[in-house]
């Protein structure tokens, strides 16, 4: 007997419960009208919720005069309005600063669709709720069923009024609960007599337009059915949250088509609202004709439309097709819509009605598929909607005087070849005459010269010629049949040049786009990849563009096109916000949309690392950016996000890698000295301790060898503290040469009476060509490079072993090479011979000190005196051996040792 897997809670009802729970809970007192009590009912829960223990304070409230509403108010903790300079005035609005700051535990914030007073922080209301909700304090709130998005224009035929101050139905979606406020319109209406809503005349007034029994019913119904609605929402959310199984039905998907027209808006509402009244998803879609230029009014109510279908809650998508119908289809079944929603322009002109809309096609194609054909009105309609909206602009005059040279000149080549030679049809030239222009120039000049040749092929080729008169029909007939050939080819072509053209400008930007990221991946820092992105930016858009990084908790420009290095407080306020929330603000948004700058975050998508924002100047003319525009901004703040990442973390990187490396020189630079300097430190101190103890009884000779042995051990440390001195100076830069003369001869003897000072035992022999120049050079820099060397060989090359030191002149350069017939350095140790603590696996250290650094320092004496080190091994001209090689520039003039 199997065991049935138990039910299991759905994910994305649990992940929506939980970001609930990180934000403030908001509550919505709906009402169906002016009047209801909303204010009322929520200020009495407010007390009762008081009266609990918890802190309310009151953020605003509208009591509109009424006595009830102000008593209710009276023992509340009220925020102070901030007052706000418009228009010559002070207007008092409420203080969102202060309620951030004093965060309670429930605001209470009236009238949810208010539009604040220009310079506040936030054109609407709700948009300061949605802050405040963030920050995670509770808001309880009221909104009347009229002020909805969705509901606008039903509303504005319902009442006659229309209703500018709205909320947007993703906001109302927000709310975690919602209560709604009713009252009889009957018993409403008699609040309005008493003078219990508005004033006497106000009243009167409102009884006769808004406030009509018919008008308050169909509001209530609206209000019923919005809550009912949203009931039924949370029951289903609960349902899936908690695991709880039932008989799930296949669900509504709606998708609504949006076209450049005046049904744009109303359509969209439209579907939404039958997406609210069905609980479905939907969609919302236009599709673009490949090489269709639309023009700038077209695209504008197109843009418009499907950012209210964006802010109303639908998934938005542009699709690109010849066939409209096929295409929606298409979409349709793939994504599983049940319900078409398409807009119906009144049909004008002679012709309307004989030509089959998209609406028609949709019908008789969507089998399966329920199509709502929404018909716009007269004054939806407006111009721009019929055929003459979908010809291609003029173009400038140029196009047609060639048009007209170019008829002109078909018709002198056409009476040319007529006198010489009997043409069957002349009208060929005619076409070719048509076809130039529609490529060269577009569509109307190509139209402009059918209709000139159509006129031109009458008058000087049809008998009777040099009149407009046809004598024979089939000649008449022939005429009509090149004017239609003519019109359709000069179509035909300059459609055929516009595809070109877009497709042409399309990978330009393709290519640019492409250019773009090719070079940002190339560029090594940020500062760079900012410039670069902001000069590209600049190019593309055509407006000024700025990029800020965040530097030690705030923002800072960090390139700019035209350059600029500072921004008003506006500009700076909206880039704070930007950067702070993850949101665009600033000019063409909700958020201080009268900043003069266009602000969007660079990178924090999915949760990831933000670093900053990126600025575009507004035009100064309100034009907002198109769907085409936006999206190729999208783009490019995206690619540029992605390259700032690259170099942030490309640098963090190395500044990790270093501190690693820093941190392993650091050990084994502690781990060399401690144990190289315990052994010349226990040699002193215990011969220093046998004296001290023992001196009196030790012989004179003992005593002696002590005290030598004491000496050599301080020498020892002397050198190996010198060398880590040499090596300090050498990686700060602050090696200071002392120059002078020096004589090799000498120094090689000094180093090899070094080392025999210190118990040498291998046989040293030194050898010098004759009249060798001397060096100028620091003598006890160099006396240090050498004796490295030396003592390196004694080290490595065994006790018994022959270690040559000479010195000869070698193309310009003194060469002082120390040569052992030792074992040789191991061939993956000889490249790194000379870098800082490398030592041969076999011996416990170099130089005389052990601690790998000897022959580094010896390199960078050297190369600090311009000159250059080598090593090989095994020696030239033996089996085995070293040989290491110091090279010293000579001066023009080096004098030799006999003219010292």
């Amino acid at each position: 007997m199997s065991v049935e897997e138990p039910p299991r809670a759905d994910p994305e009802a649990l992940l929506a419960a939980a970001e609930r729970e990180a934000r403030g809970q908001l509550r919505i007192f709906l009402g169906a009208a002016p009047g209801v009590g909303k204010t009322y009912a929520m200020l009495n829960a407010a007390r009762a919720a008081r009266t609990g223990g918890r802190d309310v304070v009151a953020g605003i409230i509208e009591t509109h005069g009424r006595a009830e509403t102000q008593a209710l108010v009276e023992g509340l903790e009220m925020l102070p309005r901030k007052a706000i300079a418009y228009r010559g005035r002070l207007v008092p609005e409420f203080d969102l600063e202060a309620a951030l700051a004093r965060r309670p535990s429930l605001l209470l914030v009236d009238e949810y669709a208010h539009s604040n007073v220009e310079g506040s922080r936030h054109p609407k209301r709700w948009q300061d709720v949605q802050e405040i909700l963030a920050a995670g304090i509770d808001v309880w709130t009221t909104l009347n069923i009229q002020h909805v998005e969705s509901l606008n224009d039903v509303v504005q035929r319902i009442t006659g009024v229309r209703v500018r101050e709205t909320v947007p139905d993703t906001a109302l979606q927000k709310a975690d609960e919602i209560i709604l406020v009713d009252l009889p319109s009957d018993e409403l209406i008699k609040r309005l007599a008493d003078g219990k809503v508005y004033v006497e005349d106000t009243a009167t007034r409102a009884v006769q337009s808004f406030f009509k029994p018919s008008n308050l019913t169909a509001l209530r119904e609206l209000a019923l059915r919005r809550v009912a609605a949203r009931v039924d929402s949370d029951l289903v959310e609960r349902m899936q949250g908690s695991a709880i199984e039932g008989p799930w039905a296949a669900g509504e998907r709606l998708l609504v088509c949006v076209g450049p027209d005046g049904t744009a808006e109303r359509v969209v509402r439209e579907a939404k609202r039958l997406a609210d009244l069905m609980d479905a998803s939907w969609f919302a879609v236009t599709v673009e004709r490949p090489g269709h230029v639309m023009a700038s009014r077209d695209r504008a109510r197109l843009d418009a439309g499907m950012r209210l279908a964006e802010t109303l809650g639908a998934e938005t998508r542009a699709l690109v097709a010849s066939d409209l119908p096929g295409e929606l289809l298409r979409f349709a079944r793939f994504e599983n819509v049940t319900q078409i929603i398409i807009g119906k322009a009144r049909r004008r002109g002679p012709f309307g009605s004989l030509r089959r809309s998209l609406a028609d096609a949709l019908v008789r194609a969507s089998d399966g598929i329920a199509v709502h054909v929404v018909t716009a009105e007269a004054r939806e309609a407006g111009p721009g909607m019929g055929w003459r909206s979908r010809l291609p602009p003029a173009g400038p005059i140029s196009g047609f005087l060639a048009a007209g040279l170019g008829v002109a000149g078909a018709t002198l080549i056409g009476l040319l070849l007529t006198r010489v030679v009997a043409l069957p049809n002349v009208s060929m030239l005619y076409l070719l005459a048509v076809l130039l222009p529609a490529l060269l120039h577009g569509v109307w000049p190509a139209i402009f010269a059918s209709g000139l040749s159509f006129l031109a092929y009458n008058f000087f080729f049809i008998d009777p010629v040099e009149t407009f008169t046809v004598a024979r029909p089939h000649e008449l007939l022939a005429l009509m049949v090149f004017l239609i050939v003519a019109v359709i080819i000069s179509a035909i072509a300059g459609r055929a040049r516009e595809q070109a053209r877009l497709a042409a400008r399309r990978m330009r930007s393709t290519r640019r786009l492409y250019d773009f990221t090719r070079k940002l991946s190339a560029l090594p820092d940020e500062a760079r990849v900012a410039e670069a992105a902001v000069v590209e930016l600049h190019a593309t858009l055509g407006r000024a563009s700025v990029i800020l990084l965040a530097r030690e908790g705030s923002l800072a420009i960090a390139a700019a096109w035209p350059p600029e290095d500072r921004l008003d407080t506006a500009s700076m306020t909206a880039a704070n916000w930007a950067f702070e929330r993850g949101e665009a603000a600033g000019a063409g948004t909700g958020t201080l949309p009268t900043a003069p700058w266009l602000f969007r975050p660079l990178g924090g998508t999915d949760g990831g690392r933000r670093i900053g924002v990126i600025g575009i100047e507004h035009d100064g003319a309100g034009t907002p950016l198109d769907t085409e525009i936006e999206g190729l901004l999208g783009t490019l703040v995206e690619q540029t996000a992605a390259a700032l990442l690259r170099t942030m973390l490309s640098a963090e990187v190395t500044r990790v890698r270093t501190a690693a490396e820093t941190e392993r020189v650091r050990n084994i630079l502690l781990a060399s000295i401690s144990h190289d300097f315990r052994t010349p430190l226990a040699s002193i101190l215990g011969a220093a301790t046998s004296l001290i103890d023992y001196g009196p009884n030790i012989p004179a000779e003992a005593r002696q060898d002590l005290l030598i042995q004491m000496r050599d051990e301080a020498e020892n440390l002397d050198l190996m503290v010198r060398n880590l001195l040499s090596m300090t100076r050498l990686e700060a830069g602050a090696l200071d040469l002392r120059r002078d003369w020096v004589d090799v001869v000498e120094l090689m003897n000094r180093a090899v009476a070094a080392v025999k000072k210190r118990g040498a035992t291998q046989r040293l022999v030194v050898t010098a060509a004759p009249d060798l120049p001397l060096v100028q050079a620091d003598p006890s820099l160099m006396d240090q490079a050498l004796g490295n060397v030396v003592a390196n060989a004694v080290r490595y090359a065994g006790r018994e072993a022959r270690i040559g030191l000479s010195a000869t002149v070698i193309d310009g350069q003194m060469v002082i090479a120390v040569t052992d017939d030792g074992p040789g350095i191991p061939a993956d140790t000889l490249p790194h011979v000379f870098e800082k603590f490398v030592r041969a696996p076999r011996a416990a250290g170099d130089g005389g000190d052990g601690s790998g650094l000897g022959l580094a320092i010896t390199r960078g004496i050297v190369e600090a005196h311009g000159g250059s080190v080598s090593a090989r091994s095994p020696a030239p001209g033996q089996r085995s051996g070293t040989r290491i090689a110091l090279r010293l520039p000579l001066g023009p003039e080096a004098p030799t040792e006999e003219k010292a």
